[in-house]
């Protein structure tokens, strides 16, 4: 198996108590650096090879049968241990929904920690189920409630039979900027700035940055335009034919100049490479 396989969702389309945003297999897993952190829920695991993974200023190693679990907005980094020697291979899935916290509360799983399989699981056993079914079904999207309830079970099942190592606190500090992180993902696509973004927050400009800063390393305006990015990455994928001016604009840019500019910048690559390297 050395084919790539990623499958995406909307919130839109997927109002559920806990729902799949993607899924995939990476037979050669990239490096990435988000010092922001994932918006989203995000279980990562080794199939073959070995990964490093950052966090809290500390490296740990990603080895086979070992996956880790991180909540939204933990700075991290992962890359391929080199000395290891051949590819990284990974599966991935980043969740979220209505009901997430309380669902992960009622596990006791609502933070980020290592998980390692044992005799009675095998985490990519509950992996594949998922993708076999996404690949065998002609409109994936259709079976979005299956494949949620596949996902409740894959948590249920780690959380029975998975080997916890290495719980990882959470940053107390991203907690006092909960609610404003929840709004800039309703809102990221309007005329915003960081006047507006204290406003909400009901404190100092000054302040806000200060938050923001020890709790991402960034501050709030580059965390915002960190969430027209990934918005657009998402929609350049999931709809080729819309614009790139289509685009800017339906995630906030004040223009196409200005998007092209910014994701180059951030990404190291233009829009349209980014859509052509994913088609």
């Amino acid at each position: 198996m050395n084919v790539k396989k990623r499958f995406t969702f909307s919130n839109s389309e997927n109002p559920l108590p806990l729902y799949i945003e993607s899924i995939g297999y990476n037979p050669q897993e990239l490096d990435f650096h988000r010092p922001e952190g994932y918006p989203y829920y995000h279980w990562l695991q080794t199939i073959k090879g070995e990964g490093l993974i950052e966090l809290q200023n500390q490296t740990f190693s990603l080895p086979v049968g070992k996956g880790i679990l991180l909540t939204p907005y933990t700075p991290h980094a992962y890359y391929s241990d080199h000395q290891a020697g051949g590819l990284w291979q990974t599966y991935y899935i980043t969740f979220t929904g209505a009901a997430i916290d309380p669902i992960l509360n009622s596990l006791d799983m609502n933070y980020s920690a290592f998980y390692e399989e044992t005799n009675q699981i095998a985490f990519s056993d509950h992996v594949e189920k998922m993708l076999l079914k996404l690949e065998q079904n002609a409109a994936p999207h259709h079976i979005a409630h299956e494949i949620s309830s596949d996902l409740y079970q894959f948590l249920v099942y780690l959380k029975k039979y998975g080997q916890m190592n290495d719980k990882l606190s959470i940053l107390q500090s991203y907690e006092k900027i909960r609610s404003i992180v929840e709004w800039l993902e309703q809102v990221y696509h309007e005329d915003i700035g960081l006047l507006e973004i204290s406003d909400k927050a009901q404190v100092s400009a000054q302040h806000l940055n200060t938050m923001f800063h020890d709790t991402f390393g960034i501050s709030p305006y580059s965390f915002l335009v960190q969430l027209r990015i990934r918005e657009a990455k998402r929609i350049l994928i999931t709809n080729p034919d819309l614009s790139l001016k289509q685009i800017a604009k339906q995630v906030g840019f004040n223009g196409l100049s200005h998007f092209v500019t910014t994701f180059k910048k951030r990404e190291g690559i233009t829009p349209t490479t980014y859509r052509n390297l994913h088609q």
